[in-house]
């Protein structure tokens, strides 16, 4: 019988979800993780969303042990942009006999309805491995675990703006408003992630300037001399 595990890309945000779903498919040893998925803006080189450099990326990539495969998108990116472009992708995987593609969602509908939308006529399976987890619980898994984080962007609508560049810890979760996902899972924060179980060796990170930019905080993690620990 052969025992060749299915090959998986995983949609890599640079933030925490991203980076644990990676954790937990290794974990179970079913699927082998063989690429990282990254939206970049063409513009400014920085993660979608995350804000985070194209360059710290690379460094995580390393770390992971994973080829990064970028999907570079215009500024500004319409959903007709944005569908292209993964569509394009889709097929490239489909092409390389890659059978499921793994995200970190957790729990919108909404998201996993898209995904799934996207991936339909590929030949590609959708994988959800962190669906329907209680996110109170699994804030602190990831950091009882040994993940470190630091904010880089946040929802001034629905955080302080002084916790932009935080690190994602305990205490930034006993600060967090009523009403915030400690995942962030509605957007109310993104992350990105300097070390853990996923990594064979932590990045040297720290954060920089903030910024307001579209409504939202962005943080500038440099690179840092030595491993700062984000606890």
């Amino acid at each position: 019988m052969s025992t060749q595990k299915t090959t998986a890309w995983l949609a890599w945000s640079s933030g925490k979800d991203s980076a644990w779903a990676l954790h937990i498919l290794r974990q179970q040893g079913k699927v082998r993780v063989t690429a990282l998925v990254t939206t970049i803006s063409k513009v400014f080189h920085r993660v979608s969303m995350h804000g985070v450099r194209e360059s710290l990326l690379g460094k995580q990539a390393k770390a992971i042990g994973l080829p990064l495969i970028p999907v570079y998108l215009p500024h500004p990116c319409t959903q007709e942009d944005y569908a292209a472009a993964m569509s394009g992708l889709v097929q490239q995987a489909a092409r390389q006999g890659v059978r499921l593609f793994a995200f970190g969602d957790i729990f919108l509908e909404d998201v996993r309805q898209y995904r799934e939308m996207q991936l339909r006529e590929s030949g590609c399976t959708p994988l959800f491995p962190l669906w329907g987890q209680n996110t109170q619980v699994l804030a602190r898994e990831m950091i009882n675990q040994g993940l470190r984080a630091y904010i880089t962007c946040l929802d001034p609508q629905k955080l302080p703006p002084a916790l932009a560049g935080s690190s994602f810890d305990h205490a930034f979760i006993q600060k967090l408003p009523s009403g915030v996902d400690p995942c962030g899972e509605n957007g109310e924060f993104h992350s990105f992630v300097c070390a853990g179980p996923m990594f064979s060796t932590p990045l040297g990170i720290s954060p920089g300037v903030t910024l307001q930019r579209e409504g939202f905080f962005f943080t500038d993690l440099q690179e840092d001399n030595g491993f700062q620990s984000a606890s």
